[in-house]
């Protein structure tokens, strides 16, 4: 793939962008090498100044940065101003909390003193990608800079300005040379970066076979990585939800980003006695968004980011329909206009060995599915190779306890849709990944945690 803008409403090329050669990444690594050696004893102090001034970049500047977002892969432009938003509040929250989070831990042994120290790895790669393209960065970034950290970005190549944009602010805000820089380059590139013996640790978000390639390169070297992958994110509806907040979150929390979130909810899981009302109101509230320019303040649902997950998307839907999904919105490409547009889709009636049972659908496809009882919907819940997060809906204690038990993912979100939070750890489990990101444990991820024994 080119490391291209295109605009995914038009499809036109906007800027290309030349990637970096061999020499040129050598000289970029050596360059955070040697920052991480000075950028290491650098007080914290110094380092919340920094981050907070980054802060206030994103926060003076939302608009102009939520344009590029929308331009390079086609979000709706109030959800692209939130996301530089929510990027500032993660760089503010590890500003504020970090020199705490990283304090040493006394510990009383026989020790006459015996504590745990946290100090930085040095050199970390973060492969990211193109949905949330400030937002998965920053928050990788602020946590591991406030540690004394430095960082490599390998961003997805179809947002290659957003990728530039984020290494300026850091810039701007003072961070050393070498602190922060954007490799321009392709996937190809990836082993060879993490195989040297200068970058200490990755971290990935993206998809399965990236993130199965990225750890097996990383495990031949020994070195750590975090992982955040797919999702089928189960939305569990029972009998006692309050049905109207329920209903009107399933259209949010499948609807975010277009559809293309690892967290949306994917998989709409209702118990019998309450689907028909369930799905009536779905279908009306999809009928109802609004397909177009994202960068129009009424448009709900912009186009895909490219071309080939348009196509991807729709091969998944016809295949699905071949194997005896029922269509009940949507279904085809939007074929009247330019771009990549995709309807508000739900499909119904999935049956057994389907492969809309398992496959992640990337995309505004919305899958029912019908259960006699809670026991029911927990096992279909965790039916599926993934477990990044859960939304459940129920007013009944029991249930809500069962599910908080039972149900096998990262995160449960309990009459909410699932959503990241600063304060809170983020990742999942099985083909989801490994490892967190955000609140304490996702600074502590990129730490030697030493123990020291003084007698």
């Amino acid at each position: 793939m080119a490391i291209a803008t295109i605009n995914p409403v038009t499809g036109e090329l906007i800027q290309t962008f030349e990637a970096l050669s061999d020499t040129e990444i050598e000289t970029r690594i050596g360059l955070a090498h040697s920052q991480f050696l000075k950028s290491r004893s650098i007080p914290m102090s110094q380092r919340t100044e920094w981050l907070l001034a980054a802060a206030e970049i994103l926060e003076q500047e939302r608009d102009r940065f939520g344009k590029l977002i929308t331009l390079e892969m086609g979000k709706p432009i109030k959800a692209a101003i939130a996301e530089v938003e929510k990027s500032a509040s993660v760089c503010r929250f590890y500003a504020e909390n970090a020199a705490n989070f990283l304090a040493d831990v006394l510990i009383q042994t026989e020790a006459s003193m015996s504590f745990v120290r946290y100090q930085p790895f040095g050199v970390i790669l973060a492969v990211m990608p193109w949905n949330f393209p400030f937002w998965q960065v920053f928050r990788f970034a602020a946590p591991a800079l406030m540690a004394g950290n430095v960082g490599l970005l390998k961003h997805a190549s179809n947002v290659p300005q957003s990728a530039l944009a984020i290494e300026e602010i850091f810039t701007r805000a003072g961070f050393p040379t070498g602190a922060f820089q954007t490799l321009l380059v392709g996937a190809d590139k990836v082993a060879r970066i993490i195989e040297d013996d200068r970058v200490k640790a990755a971290t990935l978000t993206g998809s399965e076979p990236a993130g199965a390639s990225l750890a097996s390169i990383a495990g031949k070297h020994i070195k750590k990585v975090v992982l955040e992958l797919g999702g089928s994110d189960p939305f569990i509806v029972m009998p006692s939800a309050d049905l109207d907040q329920a209903v009107k979150t399933a259209v949010t929390a499948r609807m975010i980003n277009n559809g293309q979130s690892c967290i949306a909810a994917k998989r709409f899981i209702v118990a019998d006695e309450i689907a028909d009302q369930f799905i009536d109101r779905l279908v009306e509230q999809y009928r109802a968004l609004k397909v177009g320019d994202p960068m129009l303040p009424e448009t709900d649902i912009g186009p895909l980011a490219t071309s080939g997950i348009l196509q991807d998307l729709d091969q998944q839907v016809q295949t699905s329909i071949q194997q005896g999904a029922k269509v009940l919105i949507g279904g085809e490409p939007i074929r009247d206009r330019s771009g990549n547009f995709y309807p508000p889709t739900i499909l119904s009636d999935i049956p057994k060995g389907c492969l809309a049972e398992y496959d992640e659908f990337f995309g505004p496809v919305a899958l029912v599915f019908r259960v006699p009882d809670l026991e029911s919907a927990i096992a279909r819940a965790n039916d599926s190779p993934f477990g990044l997060g859960a939304s459940a809906w129920t007013q009944d204690e029991t249930e809500r306890d069962r599910l908080i038990q039972e149900i096998e993912s990262g995160s449960v979100f309990i009459n909410s849709m699932v959503k990241s939070d600063v304060k809170l750890p983020f990742g999942g489990i099985k083909r989801s990944g490994f490892g967190r990101e955000l609140g304490r444990e996702g600074i502590l991820e990129f730490v030697n945690v030493k123990t020291v024994w003084v007698k």
